[in-house]
This record gives C-alpha cells, sequence and structure tokens, in this order.
C-alpha cells in the first residue's frame, strides 16, 4: 500500500483563459478502487493525463506507484492479442495475460486475431487484460465502457471489482456501483473524497446540499432581521445623541442628569447596533462558506411534434450487409407515436445500422423502410468529433441560436466555452453540442445513436427528466442500464 499525494495542484492549457485546477491538494490510497466523476470539461481526463505525466503543472505530485493509462496506442494494430503480450513481456510470463483475458471472458479466437479486426467491446477488453497483467501498476482508465454492449459491461465491473489500484472514469452509475470502493469528486470549488460507490456518494451530496440549502434559507432571514433590528439601532442612537443637547431643563443639576441618562443610553443604542452588525457580518461570512459546490441542473424542454394516425416508420423483412456479412436478417419491427423505443444487442448486431436505416444516411439492402409522410427527424450520430467554431456550427445546422445557447447552458457550458474552436472541447463538451442541437429541433422522430457516450451524470440525470415529461417519438441506443429504466417504454433486442 501507497500514497499518492497531489498537493498544490494548479494547471491550465496553454492560450485558455480558464484554470482547470487552482491549488487543488489530495491524498489518494493505491489500494483503493477509486471513481473518478464530476461535470464534464471539470479535468477528469486533465487529471489522469497530470498524473500519468503526459502533462506538466505547478505544484506536486508525490508517489512511488508507477502508472499505466487505459486507453493507449496500440503501435501494430496487425498483431493478435497474444502476440501483443508476448511484446509487452518479453520475460516470458505471458501466463499473467491469459489468466486476465480467461476473467474477461476473451475466447481463444479473439485472441489469434488481429487487434484492429476486433470490435470495440472486444479491444476494450484486451487492453484491459494486457495492463493488469503487468505488476505494480496502478491504472488510469479513462471511459472504458463507452465501446461495451450491456453484457459486456457487467463481464468488465465484475472483472474490475476483483482488482484494487485503479482511478476510473465512467459516467454509468451502475457500473460505477459495481466495482468501486471510493468516489473522488471534482466539484465547482474543490476535489473531494468519499468512500463508498456512486450510489452512496449521490444519496451523501443530496443531504450536504439540502443541508445547506436550508441554512443559506436561515441565514438570509436572519440577516434580514439583523439588517432591520441595525437600522432601528442606529434610528435610537442617532435621535438619543441629539437629544443628549437638545434639552432645556429648569436647572443646572437637572440638566446634567439628562445629559447623563441620554449619553448613557445613546452609548447602549451604539453598542447595540455594533454588536448587529457584527452578528450580521458572521452570518454573511457563514453564508458565503454556503452553496459553492452545488451543482445546479436546470429543467430542460422539448417541443416534439406527433401524427396521430399509424406507426411512425415501419421495417419490413429488411436485410443489410456489410463486407459480405449480413448485418440484418429480415427485420421487421415499428415506431409508435409518443414511444420510446430502445435497442439492445451484442456489439455488431446491427443497432447503429437500424438507426442509421431510420435517418435514410443508409439504405437496405432489400426490404422496405416506410417513413409516415412529412416525418421530420432529428439524428444524433454516435460519433461526436467537430471542428470549426460554433457561431459557423449554429449556421450550417440552421438553428435558432438563442435556443440552442440556452440548451447548452442548462448543459452546464459557461459563456466562455461559446468562444472555444470545437475541437478544444472535450468529447462530453463536443457531445452535448449534439444533443443540444437535436433538443432545440421540433421532430416527429427523434434518433439517438449512443448519446450518453462520455456526458457526466447530472446531465443524464437532466435528460432522463426531459424525456420522461415530453414523451418524444424516438429510437436510441444506449447501454446505460439506469437510463434505460427511466426512460425506455419498449425494448427491442437484435
Amino acid at each position: 500500500m501507497a500514497q499518492i499525494s497531489i498537493q498544490n495542484l494548479n494547471f491550465s492549457y496553454d492560450g485558455s483563459p480558464d484554470a482547470v485546477f487552482q491549488n487543488a491538494s489530495i491524498v489518494l490510497d493505491s489500494d483503493w478502487k477509486l471513481g473518478l466523476i464530476g461535470r464534464n470539461g471539470r479535468g477528469k481526463t486533465t487529471l489522469l493525463r497530470l498524473l500519468h505525466g503526459d502533462l506538466d503543472a505547478h505544484g506536486a505530485i508525490r508517489t512511488n506507484v508507477y502508472f499505466d493509462y487505459f486507453p493507449f496506442v496500440v503501435k501494430t494494430p496487425d498483431s493478435t492479442p497474444a502476440e501483443l503480450a508476448e511484446s509487452m513481456r518479453p520475460d516470458g510470463e505471458t501466463w499473467q495475460f491469459y489468466r486476465e483475458a480467461s476473467l474477461l471472458e476473451l475466447s481463444d479466437a479473439v485472441l489469434t486475431t488481429p487487434y484492429r479486426c476486433l470490435s470495440g467491446g472486444e479491444q476494450v477488453k484486451v487492453l484491459l487484460a494486457l495492463l493488469f497483467s503487468r505488476e505494480h501498476q496502478f491504472l488510469l482508465i479513462d471511459e472504458p465502457t463507452d465501446h461495451l454492449d450491456k453484457e459486456s459491461r457487467k463481464t468488465v465491473a465484475q472483472y474490475l471489482n476483483r482488482k484494487k489500484g485503479f482511478i476510473l472514469v465512467s459516467h454509468d452509475r451502475h457500473f460505477l456501483d459495481q466495482c468501486i470502493d471510493h468516489v473522488l469528486s471534482i466539484n465547482r470549488c474543490n476535489l473531494e473524497i468519499q468512500k463508498g460507490n456512486y450510489s452512496s456518494w449521490a444519496a451523501n451530496k443530496e443531504k450536504q446540499d439540502q443541508f445547506e440549502r436550508d441554512q443559506n434559507e436561515r441565514l438570509k432571514k436572519e440577516i434580514g432581521h439583523l439588517k432591520s433590528a441595525a437600522l432601528s439601532a442606529r434610528t435610537w442612537a442617532d435621535q438619543a445623541e441629539s437629544q443628549k443637547f437638545g434639552q432645556t431643563p429648569d436647572s443646572h443639576e437637572r440638566q446634567k442628569n439628562a445629559r447623563s441618562y441620554m449619553g448613557e443610553k445613546s452609548r447602549r443604542m451604539q453598542q447595540q447596533r455594533k454588536n448587529l452588525e457584527n452578528r450580521m457580518e458572521k452570518a454573511a461570512s457563514e453564508k458565503e462558506g454556503l452553496l459553492k459546490n452545488i451543482e445546479y441542473s436546470e429543467e430542460l424542454k422539448l417541443h416534439p411534434l406527433f401524427q396521430n394516425k399509424g406507426h411512425v416508420v415501419t421495417l419490413e423483412d429488411v436485410c443489410v450487409s456489410f463486407d459480405r456479412r449480413l448485418v440484418l436478417d429480415r427485420l421487421n419491427m415499428y415506431v409508435q407515436p409518443g414511444e420510446i423505443l430502445a435497442l439492445e444487442g451484442k456489439n455488431g448486431c446491427g443497432k447503429s445500422t437500424v438507426i442509421k436505416l431510420l435517418s435514410k444516411e443508409t439504405r437496405p439492402d432489400t426490404g422496405i423502410v416506410r417513413h409516415q409522410s412529412g416525418c421530420i427527424i432529428s439524428y444524433v450520430p454516435q460519433n461526436a468529433r467537430l471542428q470549426g467554431d460554433l457561431q459557423t456550427f449554429i449556421q450550417h445546422h440552421g438553428l435558432n441560436e438563442t435556443l440552442f445557447k440556452t440548451i447548452l447552458r442548462k448543459l452546464d457550458f459557461r459563456r466562455e466555452h461559446f468562444e472555444h474552436q470545437l475541437n478544444e472541447l472535450s468529447v462530453g463538451q463536443q457531445k452535448k453540442i449534439l444533443l443540444a442541437m437535436s433538443l432545440s429541433q421540433s421532430a416527429h422522430l427523434y434518433l439517438w445513436d449512443e448519446p450518453l457516450n462520455y456526458i457526466d451524470v447530472l446531465s443524464r440525470i437532466q435528460i432522463e427528466k426531459l424525456l420522461q415529461e415530453y414523451h418524444p417519438t424516438m429510437v436510441l441506443v444506449e447501454h446505460d442500464a439506469a437510463f434505460l429504466e427511466k426512460t425506455a417504454t419498449r425494448i427491442i433486442h437484435l
């Protein structure tokens, strides 16, 4: 067991006015199974890259552990996983790789297939097996679930649960619950560690936020009362002071006594005012320390279009092949108005192909894809690699600028992000741009292909609530089990 000490960490990217970390300090245990969570753009991947030594920062990172990073670039993609293991372990200890591969349910056929020919999910498992076969390494695991189907996520979660000594970046709540024992959250103003899984962290976070909201309201009322009392005390003190010299008694003694009385009254009023102002300052200081880390999630809105009669789209006996491989074989399905239809199945079963058929991006080899007359479609593709600036993006897609930017602000975009080049944004922020585009469009049919890849948990919850409220006609591919439980009205297994 060893410690990873981060002290007074400061980092910002060249040319960016925003600091990613300012005087951040935290101490981690190398035996922890640590989940790293936070809003998109808060610096999760940046922190991993700083630990790995890919970026230079001001401050100190002290540890005697060695870091490995997932995912890493395979420089010889024509090599098989078995050959990659041999090249990484020239000492001949490749049995460790085969042990890890077995735990990840990788077949012999996969291990003898060129890496470049494997599915995205198989590549994820191979990389994890290669990294965990190396001893005395602390793994920095960045978004391993984005290419994993439901069953593969379960397998990888069970696998990681048997391990220790890693930091895991993931936004899948069920996945995190299955494999971590600590949470490191990048908050608005600090880094914070809690023992437990995602659900326990979320429950504690909600309790803390509610406590701060209650304290904030109490202090607001208290400050209001103190201000009123201080004003009254000041008025009384001023009146007493003026009366001290305004008396006209019949005798010198009476004048002396009156002045003494009024002087004492003025002194008491002044002291009372001072005490009230001190209490007010203390209350204001306490209030200032609250609400700094509360994440505000505004409600999103959607204006879907509905057609009252018949199916929005129908597929009849649809067949599609790629490179002589049959992907869809006589598929029959329909989409009803107001339903949220989720497509499930293993990687490579044709889920994205169905989305592309429905979006008219792909045509079937045989069979019929029939849309309702006048059907307007809004499509979010799986990949988000954007270029150029936001203004050009808005103009190219004919978006309502005000509405589009309002949605982005609700998804935790800061105004300064609007001025960035799109490729300078995080992958999660780029995906939010595609989602905001779709949410700003009125459509009969929304098609979302893995819309939550790289999207932070709080934004996922925002989108859950949106779909629950507006019930748009939607077909989506998504592997986040918690999200589907809340939103999908029907599931088709391909």
